[in-house]
């Protein structure tokens, strides 16, 4: 398999935003020009090399998706549930451009996934007051995924990607974190009864005549 050159471009942009935020100073100048001279083959035998994509010799190792999800690839995560997770995508095509990726390796979008879509749009449209949100379904590697895009005045889908700073993705990142609201321990403590007063739990004294 030959990966296709759009895909080589996003795949190559999100393992130099790696480099850059977890390599040495002295090691990233080279290892990024190593990236950026690979051929899409080469390319292809380093993903398979390093556990991030599925080949048919390697059917249990890990797409970069599924990477992402386990964390073995950083990402700018700003919601989830138990079906998907929803990240910054690094290369977006307009601020807030998220990736909805399913927790599992699938080729198909899950009812539930869909509805944590639809919930993000929402958030995402509310929060960043978009004009509208698309939607766009892409697949890499076997693992399909949902494109959330807002819409500012003219822009479209087909607008050019451009990479996104590391600091400009961590402040939006805090500004789109959607957090699920911590649960209220329920209070457990029984009322206690009015001890009623007697002489067997009371000592009084003994009445003068």
């Amino acid at each position: 398999m030959t990966l296709p050159s759009e895909q080589t471009k996003q795949i190559k942009q999100q393992i130099i935003q790696q480099i850059e935020n977890t390599f040495p100073e002295e090691k990233k100048e080279s290892a990024i020009q190593q990236i950026e001279e690979m051929n899409e083959s080469e390319l292809e035998n380093f993903l398979a090399q390093n556990n991030l994509i599925k080949t048919s010799e390697n059917e249990g190792e890990k797409c970069i998706f599924c990477s992402i999800v386990s964390e073995k690839i950083q990402s700018y995560k700003i919601s989830e549930n138990e079906s998907a997770i929803a990240v910054l995508e690094i290369n977006p095509v307009s601020r807030g451009h998220t990736l909805i990726i399913p927790k599992v390796h699938i080729q198909e979008i899950s009812k539930e996934t869909q509805d944590f879509a639809k919930e993000i749009s929402i958030k995402l449209k509310e929060k960043l007051n978009a004009k509208s949100i698309q939607t766009e379904d892409s697949e890499m590697f076997g693992h399909k995924i949902v494109n959330i895009i807002p819409i500012y005045d003219n822009k479209t889908l087909e607008e050019k990607r451009q990479k996104a700073p590391k600091k400009v993705l961590e402040e939006l990142q805090k500004e789109l974190e959607i957090k699920e609201p911590e649960k209220q321990e329920e209070n457990l403590e029984i009322e206690k009864k009015p001890e009623i007063i007697s002489d067997k739990n009371t000592w009084l004294p003994k009445r003068i005549p």
